[in-house]
């Protein structure tokens, strides 16, 4: 890898320059907005976003079931044995 390259990306391989140059010229967003934004937002405003893969019916269950709809204990019962 040339110095030039390491010099335009952070450790986890982000190219700085680029982005800021499709956030501020291409998408014409200040600078202030450029990094105030999160980098899932820059990305979906650049419309390179993956976005995540529906929940099938499978995870639903289990989250269905780790989470009840039905509460555990009733507010109108707590604390009535404590004498």
């Amino acid at each position: 890898m040339s110095k030039m390259s390491d010099q335009r990306s952070d450790q986890d391989g982000v190219d700085w320059p680029a982005l800021m140059r499709a956030g501020i010229r291409g998408l014409g967003l200040r600078p202030a907005e450029f990094w105030a934004l999160t980098p899932a937002e820059l990305l979906m405003m650049l419309g390179t976003d993956r976005g995540a893969t529906a929940m099938g019916r499978v995870r639903l269950d289990e989250l269905a079931r780790a989470y009840p709809d039905t509460p555990q204990y009733s507010p109108k019962t707590e604390g009535q044995n404590n004498g």
